[in-house]
């Protein structure tokens, strides 16, 4: 998918990428590693079980590289982080290519350190994924030995530590836990056997256990349950955490149990992260115990977790107390129409709601019209709205179109795509995006069975907003006649509509007497000559 145009101030956050997106980098750098090319024939190809492996490892490091580039900028639309993330996702497949497999593991990584007024970071996570061993550990390690060495936030994020590593980092670990007020242990024991992992978890728990941390990563682990429990010490001295992420963490219903029963209870949480985990409808359920003991909760993501409509009932009836919450995220569950109700009433009293992400939820039109109807009564200032492949029909188009309408001075980013509005429901959406809205940047309506009429309506509907950026209507069904009217709207302002080659006309489409079907015709005329 193209990115948005640049050139206007307004900001609409381009980073970081779905879930979706990152997955398909690591498909794309699979085929990279497993296809004979020029660099392959001299430098040897992969498996693909082993290219797999190494593809995730180069798109986490490209991620990583690119929110650093993000970071510094944060309130930029994150153009940049995107150009960062393509360009060293390249470089590091060549890269890799280049070292061979023999040697992808011995790579030495230098620590990076960094020091100013404000943050003191010593981050080892930069480059490939990789082994550490315990010599090399005690070279990494050094800066923190100094005396009077000012470090408060660490980064071990992508170094694989065995058993001697461990004993070494624990050593530094512990005599600098006082100062330490951010720690990121995500991806830290990548390709160990379980006991080995878990053994290092206790260790790196100990060492850490009665810190004053702020913020604590542990995704990337793979933990489970275990690996939950090999982090008890630490988790459960923790009374100061604002920041806790577990994304992509193997947190089952065990470990979400554990979780809830280990953390203190403090209410200090305003950031908690789930994401890519088998959590289900008994995980969720202990995670909205979590929730609703966190008052001050400003973003909440619970995203592609295995949740069924009890556990997204029990999340939904948890956030009614997250009264501060501005960045929800629940998407790729399986909530169905009911967890969208009961999402409905939350939303009522989530006043600084300001991003809601609600993607592929099976919300269908129940679920769609009851949360539309809460939004445009709420006094939320929402900027972005995010509800793809939720099987929404037109039925919903007028709660949807009302709910848009209500927040036309701060909506920047509407994604309606791969549903079924349809013509019908396209033009209702038409007719609030006629209406003067003060910041819209992004609408995305792609696949959803849109024809000309509604193509066309829609592109009308945005061309002339000052300040909008992007429109994507593909996968929908225009005929070559119905691209051309779309892209002659946009004629003076082409980087603003998005690609249009994957549009698919159905038969019979009454603008449809495009250069194919008179072959078609001729060609049948012909056969039916010859036949005389």
């Amino acid at each position: 998918m193209e990115s948005p145009p640049e050139g206007h101030t307004d900001t609409i956050k381009l980073w970081p990428p779905s879930h979706s997106t990152r997955l398909l980098l690591v498909d794309r750098i699979v085929k990279n590693l497993t296809t004979p090319s020029i660099l392959s024939r001299k430098y040897g190809i992969l498996s693909k079980e082993e290219a797999e492996e190494d593809a995730k490892q180069i798109e986490s490091a490209a991620f990583v590289a690119a929110n650093q580039q993000f970071e510094k900028d944060p309130d930029s639309d994150g153009g940049s982080a995107v150009q960062v993330y393509a360009k060293e996702s390249s470089k590091l497949v060549v890269e890799f290519v280049k070292a061979g497999p023999a040697q992808k593991e011995d790579q030495e990584a230098l620590p990076e350190l960094v020091s100013s007024d404000n943050e003191h970071v010593f981050d080892i996570s930069g480059g490939r994924r990789a082994f550490i061993e315990a010599e090399e550990a005690k070279e990494l390690f050094k800066p923190l030995k100094e005396p009077g060495n000012k470090f408060t936030k660490i980064r071990f994020s992508n170094r694989s530590f065995g058993l001697p590593a461990a004993h070494v980092a624990a050593s530094v670990l512990s005599s600098v836990k006082d100062q330490l007020t951010e720690v990121d242990l995500s991806d830290i024991v990548s390709r160990r056997p379980e006991p080995e992992a878990v053994q290092v978890m206790k260790m790196f728990s100990s060492a850490l256990e009665g810190s004053h941390l702020n913020c604590l990563n542990l995704s990337n682990n793979g933990l489970g349950e275990k690996g939950i429990r090999a982090f008890a010490g630490l988790l459960k001295s923790q009374a100061n955490l604002v920041e806790l992420s577990f994304m992509n963490a193997g947190i089952s219903q065990d470990a979400a149990k554990a979780i809830c029963e280990l953390l203190p209870s403090t209410g200090k949480l305003k950031v908690l992260h789930f994401h890519h985990n088998m959590t289900g409808d008994e995980g969720a359920t202990a995670i909205s115990q979590l929730v609703k003991g966190s008052p001050n909760l400003e973003d909440f993501r619970c995203s592609s977790s295995r949740i069924g409509s009890v556990g997204g009932i029990a999340l939904a009836e948890a956030l009614k107390t997250s009264t501060l919450l501005k960045k929800l995220d629940l998407r790729d569950n399986m909530f169905g129409p009911k967890p969208g109700v009961a999402l409905s009433n939350a939303v009522s009293t989530l006043l600084n709601l300001t991003e809601m992400y609600l993607s592929y939820l099976n919300l269908e039109n129940e679920g769609t019209i009851a949360i539309a109807n809460a939004l445009k009564e709420s006094i939320c200032t929402l900027e972005v709205i995010e509800m793809a492949g939720n099987n929404i029909t037109s039925e919903a188009a007028h709660a949807l179109a009302d709910c848009i309408l209500s927040k036309k001075h701060s909506l920047t980013r509407i994604n309606l795509s791969e549903n079924e509005f349809k013509d019908a429901g396209a033009l209702v959406i038409t007719k609030a995006l006629e209406h003067e809205f003060e910041r819209l940047c992004v609408v995305d309506l792609s696949t959803n069975g849109i024809q000309r009429d509604g193509a066309v309506a829609l592109a009308k509907s945005v061309v002339g907003k000052p300040g909008f950026r992007w429109l994507n209507i593909n996968g929908n069904f225009l005929s070559y006649k119905g691209v051309e009217a779309v892209r002659e709207i946009f004629a003076n302002f082409p980087r603003m509509l998005g690609p249009l080659d994957e549009n698919d006309p159905p038969r019979g489409e009454d603008d449809g007497h495009d250069k194919f079907d008179e072959l078609e015709s001729k060609l049948k005329a012909l056969e039916m000559k010859q036949k005389e």
